[in-house]
């Protein structure tokens, strides 16, 4: 895999040379928050470890809990099932159920795909001066603007989901339109995040991101001459990481045991480098390109049609070999398309893909620690969605977030139950709670990666194929280490995680994002420079007044009602601490509004999803 480090991306949550914080509070959110973080880490403000709830009825996927009892009910729900609650959304999943508000989701159409926001805001364009075909920033900010904006949020939480499954990173793409490619990466997982496990799989297989990614990309056949052997990257990791995993599984994912006790492994090297042979002979499909001269380098720049069609077989450069894998065999010169069709066939159809999709499924979007319950009810929609078909991701989907083990009140009382909310997702629902527009449409928010300084996440930028944290991660030196509790997300935290988080969050809230030359696509500086993307509050600033009143819309939005009444009065007295009237000035009812918004969300009961 080829990794490259790129540094061009602008320190988009990064304050200006010479500002500072207009947040009070910050020493309190400092300690609240890293407090949090080691509560949570313990597995819950009594540090002790608890298993997961069980469904002491096991009567099936959503059957108890069909609809939202108050606005917390319906809160919970959408949280888990995109990024934010807003009031008419809270309202909706009241009125019409769980099931028939989410389906009513997956039949909305995706909205503007990111490729074509690229081609809108001009990031085709073959210049010189931009160099947008050799850099990685626009495809930052085409993430955060679908993300932040888009209309089709359960689609898109999805796919950021899928993305942390199927993982390429912008950070390992070293080619022409790498930008473009990433934006093609995403739109696939978009389109298909709805549809059929399969399909996904193919798309995933043969797009150009992937293929340079995990060097199917011109990957050559076998050559004795020259003891030349087919590239074994992609092959053992669509084995390893995008279908069945190390170890065979049962229905519920708990391993599979011999008769020595000993786990049984579902694929050897030999079945790697006979697979490996099937993903020979593909390459980036350049039958469409174009060259566009670039007169200042005199450097031909092909157009961007490549990064998002499929990549296409070279017939001359596939293996003719015969292949032998996981119990198939693919005959001895076997047309390459046949054998990809052969290959991704047995992958689909092993009894691993259900519980081991399944149940990742449930850690991104629900809980860390599952019960093997719930991951077998959920494999069993992925094996048959009700009308004998494989795959279906709408039920995968529906039996992740309407079971009785997301919706019941069960998990809200047990320290296991529940997962720490990724810094990415924070930030998204960070913006999407409270307005967040940009005055200019620039969207320049660029890699959030580092830690000290950042979010220490940022989307479509994971730091290997492995993502940001591995599904079994168990916090050392814990009382989660203690119970082999997984907590995966927690691999992300340290102590410069948790101060950059507050550091990055603080300016962002009270000011919102500082960006250089909004009034232009390319990263440079101008007299524009400014804090062009930002929350407007307006919900929270017609309560400002009544700290009390304000907290409880947080605690709603942030943590759908889940905070404790304790919490709540300490972050309530903190404020009032701060006198403030109608005649107080526009900046001090801001800075209020947005030291509350920090204190909730550096609170244990908001940074633990439950």
């Amino acid at each position: 895999m080829r990794v490259t480090d790129y540094s061009e991306c602008e320190p988009a949550l990064a304050s200006p040379p010479g500002s500072t914080s207009e947040t009070p509070n910050a020493p309190l959110a400092a300690a609240l928050a890293l407090s949090a973080l080691v509560t949570a880490c313990g597995g819950g403000g009594s540090g002790t470890a608890i298993a997961p709830p069980t469904d002491p009825t096991d009567q099936g996927v959503g059957r108890h809990y069909p609809s939202a009892n108050n606005d917390e009910d319906a809160a919970r729900f959408l949280l888990q099932a995109q990024f934010s609650a807003s009031d008419a959304e809270m309202a909706a999943v009241r009125a019409k159920g769980y099931a028939a508000w989410l389906g009513e989701q997956f039949a909305t159409p995706a909205s503007q795909t990111g490729f074509d926001w690229l081609n809108v805001r001009g990031y085709g364009t073959i210049s010189s001066s931009t160099n947008f075909y050799d850099n990685t920033y626009p495809g930052d900010y085409m993430v955060w603007n679908q993300l932040m904006t888009s209309s089709d949020a359960v689609r898109k939480r999805v796919a950021l989901a899928l993305s942390e499954f199927f993982v390429v990173s912008l950070s390992g793409l070293d080619f022409s339109w790498r930008s473009y490619a990433i934006a093609a990466w995403w739109d696939m997982l978009v389109s298909n995040a709805f549809g059929n496990y399969r399909k996904l799989l193919e798309d995933v297989t043969l797009h150009p991101a992937m293929g340079y990614y995990l060097n199917t990309k011109g990957n050559l056949k076998e050559n004795v001459a020259t003891n030349r052997a087919p590239d074994e990257n992609y092959g053992r990791e669509v084995m390893q990481l995008f279908t069945i995993g190390l170890y065979q599984l049962n229905l519920d994912g708990t391993e599979k045991r011999d008769g020595n006790g000993n786990k049984i492994e579902t694929y050897s090297q030999s079945d790697i480098t006979n697979i490996a042979r099937v993903f020979t002979g593909w390459d980036f499909d350049q039958t469409q390109n174009v060259n566009t001269l670039e007169p200042v380098n005199r450097r031909n720049i092909p157009n961007t049609v490549f990064t998002r069609i499929p990549m296409r077989l070279i017939p001359n450069n596939h293996s003719a070999l015969a292949a032998t894998f996981l119990g198939a065999t693919v005959p001895a010169d076997t047309d390459g398309v046949a054998a990809l069709r052969t290959a991704l066939d047995t992958l689909f159809n092993h009894p691993n893909v259900g519980p081991f999709f399944g149940k990742q499924m449930i850690q991104r979007l629900v809980t860390s620690n599952p019960s093997p319950a719930y991951v077998a009810r959920v494999a069993s929609a992925f094996n048959n969605n009700g009308a004998g078909v494989r795959g279906d991701l709408q039920a995968v989907l529906s039996a992740v977030l309407l079971d009785d083990e997301a919706r019941g009140p069960g998990g809200l009382m047990q320290n296991g139950f529940g997962k720490l909310r990724e810094p990415m997702v924070r930030f998204v629902q960070w913006g999407r709670s409270f307005g967040i527009g940009s005055a200019r449409g620039s969207w320049k928010i660029g890699d959030q990666s580092n830690p000290a300084t950042q979010l220490g996440q940022s989307p479509l930028r994971s730091p290997s194929v492995f993502n940001y944290f591995r599904p079994g991660y168990v916090p050392p030196s814990t009382a989660l280490s203690a119970s082999l509790t997984p907590a995966p997300e927690f691999q992300l935290v340290n102590e410069s995680s948790v101060g950059g988080y507050l550091n990055a969050m603080q300016g962002v809230i009270r000011n919102g994002i500082y960006v250089n030359a909004p009034d232009l696509p390319q990263s440079t500086s101008n007299t524009t420079n400014g804090y062009d993307i930002a929350a407007s509050y307006t919900a929270e600033l017609a309560l400002v007044l009544d700290a009390t009143a304000l907290v409880k819309r947080l605690n709603l939005l942030l943590c759908a009602g889940q905070m404790s009444v304790t919490n709540q009065t300490l972050i309530v007295n903190a404020l009032n601490a701060t006198a403030l009237t109608a005649t107080s000035t526009d900046a001090n009812k801001r800075n209020r509004v947005a030291a509350a918004v920090l204190l909730v969300m550096a609170s244990s009961e908001y940074l633990i999803q439950k």
